[in-house]
């Protein structure tokens, strides 16, 4: 084994140490914070370095303006002072350590300062803006909510598989321009064969609420039947077992997505939102809410919603479309709206309040490892060898 190879083993050690080593004032919280802050800088700095490589359209003005240097700035000193309070507080310096390194060569790369290297030679990016934002912003808003209100306390950050669903997270993201293009095919095919000018006028005229509600009921309607398909039909379970695989739930399970189901969802669900011709504003809303919303029906929060559970998908009721119990097997297929699972006879929320027990599949079929998930569809299961009277 490597000096390397020691290193991350050492800071997986770390990561995922026990409670007792873990408690306020023992440099733990200081130590991730100062790694996680050191390691977005250095992915930041990467990108001002090599815009063309990693940007997104959608982002550049965001990173172009000044604010974003400053911002790049006090994120790198907050890394440098956390990674040096672990140092002071924590007897094990790997941590803090790490933090550091990771800081210094942000800082070693060009800091906030940093200029492009290299001009943009191709309209192809990989989304590294999109993972590092998306990653602070989701991660910001939902740790400290599952920390003071957890369903399972035990559970802790670093949970089983934690990696594997930041690998799913870190894919999903830098891949994001030709998840997007895909996605569109099916839905600006239809519109190259269809006419419906007057009536897509009149829809994006239609107040901004009335389009936002649409947009939810509708996408929901066909994401609940494409849903339910995917358990129906053998060989889509296949992709998406792989989602269900995930045995512990917080705001990072809902990453764990095959590549062609994340394709073959967003180009079946965009459909609606781009033919009937909602308004840019309606759209973009929405993909905001529904990326927020998906974070937090798989989250490990613990609130108790009440009357609320009964018109919104909560939780509770998400977790148990993922339990492993024989009573959680192909319900609770809505996102948005529990009406739809009540419609059409996929409705379970037990009364006592109940959660599942546990999660993922009977008898975990399902490989570990990204890379062994992502075959894991395209393989043929192995048949028993017949036993001879």
């Amino acid at each position: 084994m490597n000096h390397i190879q020691k290193g991350r083993l050492k800071i997986r050690h770390e990561l995922e140490a026990p409670p007792a080593l873990r408690k306020f004032g023992s440099g733990w919280a200081s130590g991730v914070l100062g790694l996680v802050l050191g390691l977005s800088g250095l992915g930041l700095v990467a990108i001002l370095r090599f815009p063309g490589i990693f940007m997104m359209d959608e982002t550049a003005k965001l990173i172009a303006h000044p604010t974003f240097r400053t911002g790049l700035f006090v994120l790198l000193v907050l890394a440098f002072a956390f990674s040096m309070l672990s140092l002071v507080l924590r007897s094990g310096k790997t941590l803090g350590m790490a933090g550091m390194g990771v800081t210094l060569l942000a800082v070693t790369f060009g800091g906030a300062g940093a200029t492009a290297l290299t001009p943009n030679m191709t309209p192809l990016y990989l989304g590294l803006d999109f993972f590092i934002l998306r990653l602070l912003f989701t991660g910001f808003l939902f740790i400290p909510l599952e920390t003071i209100f957890p369903h399972r306390d035990d559970q802790g950050m670093f949970r089983y598989e934690w990696r594997e669903d930041l690998l799913y997270f870190l894919v999903s993201s830098m891949l994001v321009q030709v998840l997007t293009y895909l996605s569109f095919i099916p839905a600006n095919t239809i519109m190259a064969v269809t006419v419906w000018t007057s009536f897509r006028m009149w829809v994006a005229a239609l107040p901004f609420v009335v389009q936002f509600l649409a947009i939810m009921f509708l996408t929901d309607l066909v994401q609940y039947w494409v849903h339910r398909l995917f358990h129906r039909i053998p060989m889509l379970w296949r992709f998406h077992s792989v989602h269900h695989s995930a045995q512990a739930m917080d705001w990072m399970a809902g990453a764990r997505m095959h590549f062609l189901e994340i394709l073959i969802l967003r180009s079946t669900t965009v459909i609606p939102m781009i033919v009937l011709g909602f308004s840019q504003s309606a759209v973009n809303t929405y993909i905001f809410v529904v990326y927020l919303y998906a974070t937090f029906v798989h989250s490990n929060l613990g609130w108790k919603f009440g009357i609320v559970e009964k018109f919104l998908v909560t939780p509770r009721f998400h977790h148990w479309h993922h339990g492993i119990e024989k009573e959680a097997i192909d319900v609770n297929f809505a996102v948005h709206f529990p009406l739809l699972d009540r419609l059409f006879g996929t409705h379970h929320m037990p009364e006592d309040n109940r959660w599942p027990g546990g999660y993922g599949i009977s008898g975990h079929p399902v490989p570990k490892g990204y890379w062994q998930q992502f075959l894991h569809p395209f393989r043929r299961k192995k048949r028993k060898p017949s036993v001879e009277p």
